[in-house]
């Protein structure tokens, strides 16, 4: 086609130059323009019905052929210089702001992006190039529903791959009005000499982006004040505000290709463009201030169930699932959460300048000045609603640095043991009060926000909850000599939480099984007595699975082993050790404290017979999870049932023996135990209707006793002992 056009401009002049037919046939098209600015008396005619879009196409069109015909490379031809000198794009620019012709705005942006696009000569280094962007670039992202957001985004795409190919441009295209204006004295020749319009503004004129010396450091020190409004705001519009203005395009394909170009902006590779993106513009503000909007949008309450059923939001798809149940703000819920998976996708994908400082907004703008009052709020609704949040929050946030701030927020800096004393003022400590709250619903959502932190790959999460306070292992008795093997420590009938109160009530513990001369190499036997030591806690009466043809523990081991190869795969670069920390028997115990959140689970464990359903689950769920981790002092704390506990030390499975003391106790005030016991169980299972039985909560608390044993048995079964070559056996089938 472009060589037919050539053919065809050289008829028409009949000249010998081509040249010079390329420049007056170049000239008469933008004569032609301004001609009708001057002639035309119509003002609705609309641009597209004029000669003005072909006029702007067979100018694009000579640029384009003369710069295949140029024999020089990367020297401007006459037809380039002439659109330099004559300041083209300005005029056009001002054009495209009055809007007349009516949808001459269109026009300009599509003839903006094609010559940028089209023409391989560097243009966005000239004054008379790039100011004209700038000035068109405020002119769009404006006004939501903008008629030519088409046209806007794809304007902004060729700004983003140029940028991208050149990250030195960043500074040329960023520049704000007030900039531009400051330097202007600066840089005199608004219209530029034939000869001087082949090259760039001078080197001293630029705006510095290079590793040189001077560099990134001229831009951050010279330009950030300027950027910004007096007041703080986001100041003159520019590429970044443009483009997070089309984000909020209701058109999808705008806003999400949108979002692709922010995402190719951040993602620049330069140091000193990543460097000048955050200092010296308003990227991180805008895009964090959009996220608190949305949130602000949102109803003030909201039920965690809502909350929870809109789990797998993707920024590419931010619209609500339809085949969801609709309350009122999922829509809103949707573009919140569609918008937090965008920024933790920036996140993840910029560098790392851009990722820590964006980072840091979000957790600074929408955690803690947006969210942290809610959660430390007296209104249970307000508690409710802002935990279920920060849960769903969590799970859909997968870069390293928003993690890292998350956890920051939530848990602290503090890298000493708790004690007992020590004050309920941090975050931390009020979010570990609501997982023993009075009300239920509270300590659900609560208890949910620690599991889902726990999956984290962050290992602050598991050593400022637990790890700080069995540090040195101050839990076991001191002066004690430690078993060599298991056999050694199988008394458990001299355990008086296994005596009191049990033989009265006709409950026998399993019989000790005969002792075996050595432990096998392979640790099974020691894995068979965790196990037995788990299942044979809750007496028989009390057992209901065999009758419904369930079979043992053995029905959690592939779930548990899943899981803990999973476990074991996110924890592996932190370096925990093969086996526990040696005890030194002539040193004095020390005082031990569980920890806050041992300390509410534990008391939580304890009152399994008295809580409710949903309660209980959760709990043993966190428990669970937490028994998973391949930490030798956690798997000897929680799975270890011969543990010499230090005076006043409670454990996991003591706790446990506790409560079947307990329950043996409240069984023989049950008529009808066994049969109502399975009766619920069957009701829990969906078998038979559901129906309001005496002592509900009490049944359904040891259907739930009995489940979790029988998955604690399964956790030690897989991971038992801490390593070694169980890793490598398959679970049984």
């Amino acid at each position: 086609m472009l060589s037919r056009l050539g053919a065809l401009l050289q008829e028409a002049v009949g000249a010998w130059e081509p040249s010079i037919d390329l420049l007056e046939a170049f000239v008469e098209h933008w004569k032609g323009i301004t001609h009708y600015y001057i002639e035309s008396t119509d003002e609705n005619t609309p641009a597209k019905k004029t000669d003005i879009p072909w006029r702007l196409k067979q100018m694009l069109d000579i640029l384009v052929y003369e710069e295949k015909q140029q024999g020089a490379a990367g020297e401007a031809g006459p037809c380039l210089e002439y659109l330099l000198q004559h300041k083209i794009l300005e005029t056009l620019c001002t054009l495209g702001k009055a809007e007349y012709p009516p949808g001459m705005r269109q026009q300009v942006f599509q003839f903006f992006s094609k010559v940028l696009a089209q023409v391989q000569h560097p243009l966005l280094h000239y004054l008379n190039v790039h100011r004209p962007v700038q000035k068109l670039l405020r002119l769009g992202g404006t006004v939501p529903g903008s008629l030519t957001e088409k046209e806007e985004v794809q304007f902004t795409t060729v700004l983003c791959s140029k940028i991208q190919q050149d990250p030195a441009l960043l500074t040329y295209i960023l520049e704000g009005k007030k900039i531009i204006g400051k330097k202007k004295t600066s840089r005199e020749s608004t219209t530029l000499p034939k000869e001087a319009a082949s090259h760039k503004e001078p080197p001293d004129r630029e705006p510095k982006l290079d590793g040189e010396p001077g560099g990134a450091q001229a831009s951050n020190t010279q330009l950030p004040a300027e950027t910004k409004d007096p007041d703080g705001g986001i100041g003159e519009s520019n590429l970044i505000t443009s483009l997070i203005g089309l984000c909020k395009s209701k058109k999808s394909r705008v806003a999400l290709k949108a979002q692709e170009n922010l995402l190719l902006l951040v993602s620049v590779a330069s140091q000193a463009a990543a460097t000048y993106l955050v200092q010296s513009s308003p990227c991180c503000l805008a895009i964090t201030e959009h996220l608190c909007q949305l949130y602000q949008s949102m109803p003030a309450f909201f039920d965690p169930a809502d909350i929870a059923a809109l789990e797998g939001i993707s920024w590419r798809l931010p619209s609500a699932p339809s085949d969801e149940a609709s309350f009122p703000g999922k829509e809103a819920l949707a573009a919140f959460l569609g918008w937090f998976d965008y920024c933790d996708h920036l996140i993840m994908e910029a560098h790392t300048v851009v990722a820590d400082a964006l980072a840091k907004a979000v957790a600074e703008k929408l955690l803690v000045e947006t969210l942290q009052p809610q959660l430390l709020h007296v209104c249970e609704q307000s508690i409710l609603t802002s935990t279920a949040l920060l849960t769903a929050l969590l799970r859909q946030l997968r870069s390293p640095a928003l993690l890292r701030e998350a956890v920051t927020f939530l848990l602290g800096t503090e890298r000493q043991p708790e004690a007992p004393e020590d004050s309920p003022h941090t975050l931390c400590a009020h979010l570990i009060g609501h997982c023993d709250h009075l009300s239920d619903e509270i300590s659900i959502v609560s208890l949910r926000l620690f599991e889902e932190l726990l999956q984290k790959p962050h290992e602050w999460i598991i050593r400022s909850l637990i790890l700080h306070n069995l540090e040195g292992r101050p839990y076991v008795a001191r002066g004690l000599p430690e078993p060599e093997n298991y056999e050694d420590t199988l008394d458990l009938e001299e355990d008086p939480y296994f005596t009191d109160g049990f033989l009265d009530s006709g409950f026998q513990p399993s019989s000790k099984p005969p002792p075996v001369p050595t432990t096998n190499s392979d640790g099974k036997t020691a894995v068979t007595e965790i196990v037995n030591s788990f299942l044979c806690l809750v007496p028989e009466e009390a057992k209901t699975s065999a009758f419904l043809e369930e079979t043992g523990y053995d029905t959690y081991v592939h779930d548990a082993y899943g899981l803990f190869q999973e476990c074991s795969a996110r924890v592996a670069p932190w370096g925990w050790p093969l086996g526990p920390t040696p005890l030194d028997p002539h040193e004095p115990e020390r005082p031990f404290f569980e920890g806050h959140f041992f300390q509410v689970l534990f008391d939580r464990m304890s009152r399994i017979l008295d809580q409710p359903y949903s309660l209980n689950l959760q709990v043993t769920s966190v428990l669970s999870r937490l028994a998973l981790f391949p930490h030798p002092h956690i798997h000897e704390y929680l799975l270890d049932p011969y543990i010499n506990l230090a005076p006043g030390c409670r454990s996991l499975f003591s706790v446990l023996v506790r409560v079947i003391g307990d329950l043996m106790q409240r069984i023989q005030r049950v008529p009808q135990f066994p049969g109502k016991l399975l009766l619920v169980r069957k009701q829990l299972m969906g078998q038979v209707p559901g129906e309001q039985l005496d002592h509900q909560t009490l049944l359904q608390g040891v259907v739930v006793l009995e489940e979790f044993c029988k998955e604690l048995a399964a956790i030690a079964f897989v991971k038992f002992p801490p390593h070694g070559p169980h890793l490598n056996l398959s679970p049984p089938p």
